[in-house]
């Protein structure tokens, strides 16, 4: 039997035991959680089609329905820098057919730009796992007159005002490692904030935009195909798919930043339910073929599950918190 093998029924093995000690919790939530699932599983993506929170999104559902025998089925539910859709998971009932992909602006640290949110971040959901992480590319279109990231910062602090940047919305990492530009390189740019990704590309390659802040994961085509130069990667070490391409911080130093993807639910989810979920999304990380077209696509799978995946959520409220606070950045 080989270690994948192996590791599989032991995660299988701890799903059942679950499953008989939850009758410490009551019948109703072992039948449930012993015919789970039975109907087809939502997942809701909180942005619009197109952005790479809904690639992942995709690539994720069609595995879990291997994985579950169902069919899960994927609803964008794009609005208020994705509170929206959260929102609508964080009040759906607790039994495994209604998740979403969390996210920066949503869960963290994204809340704590906010006056008010019809949620709270951390008791109104069960965090099942983190998928992974990867970081923005500052992205210009292919004919604009700023050749390096050093270029666009000259260009910006002698024009004070006059650039502009986009993100995928109020709160996402792109808006956060912009702010975090601005401050240490004492430019000036206007942001302009999108419901997603998406909307932001097309606009950028028609020249509406000076640049943006956007994942590897749907920007690398776009730079591939020559729509797109990738002037800049925010993450610690060069990317492995464009090593030539400096790091923001060996232009501006200490700026760098990464965007976040997880699958929550509703809070009080069974724990049995919970398990059996996490384990089918680990295994799914896990498999050479999901690590490998990840990798291509510029992420860093981090399979954290339960407390691990909370403790990281907590860690980026720590990273990000002053940064917020100092700069008085709210997204109202």
């Amino acid at each position: 039997m080989d270690s994948n093998h192996l590791n599989f029924e032991l995660n299988r093995r701890q799903w059942c035991e679950a499953l008989l000690g939850a009758g410490l919790l009551g019948f109703s939530h072992l039948s449930s959680a012993q015919s789970f699932p039975s109907r087809p599983v939502k997942l809701v993506v909180p942005f619009p089609p197109g952005g790479s929170t809904d690639v992942i999104a995709r690539m994720m559902a069609l595995k879990l329905a291997e994985a579950l025998k169902v069919a899960v089925v994927v609803e964008n539910k794009p609005g208020v820098g994705s509170i929206l859709g959260t929102d609508a998971v964080a009040k759906a009932a607790p039994d495994g057919y209604t998740l979403v992909v969390s996210a920066n602006p949503a869960i963290a640290p994204g809340p704590l730009m906010r006056s008010s949110i019809p949620y709270d971040a951390f008791k109104d959901f069960t965090h099942l796992s983190l998928l992974g992480t990867f970081p923005n590319g500052f992205v210009v279109r292919a004919d604009h007159p700023a050749k390096t990231m050093a270029d666009f910062v000259a260009m910006a602090r002698a024009r004070p005002g006059v650039l502009n940047y986009a993100s995928a919305g109020l709160g996402s990492s792109g808006f956060l490692t912009g702010e975090l530009l601005k401050q240490a390189a004492g430019i000036n740019m206007v942001h302009v904030p999108y419901k997603g990704s998406g909307p932001a590309i097309t606009d950028l390659m028609g020249g509406q935009l000076d640049g943006m802040f956007e994942s590897l994961v749907t920007a690398t085509n776009y730079v591939r195909g020559g729509k797109l130069r990738l002037l800049s990667v925010s993450g610690e070490v060069r990317s492995k798919n464009f090593p030539e391409v400096p790091l923001l911080s060996e232009v501006v130093p200490g700026v760098v930043g990464a965007a976040w993807f997880g699958i929550s639910a509703p809070a009080k989810l069974p724990a049995p339910i919970a398990l059996r979920l996490q384990t089918e999304i680990q295994i799914i990380l896990n498999a050479p073929d999901m690590l490998m077209r990840l990798s291509e696509m510029g992420m860093t799978p981090i399979p954290l599950s339960g407390q691990e995946f909370v403790s990281f959520l907590q860690a980026e409220n720590r990273k990000w918190g002053p940064l917020i606070r100092a700069g008085k950045i709210t997204v109202e």
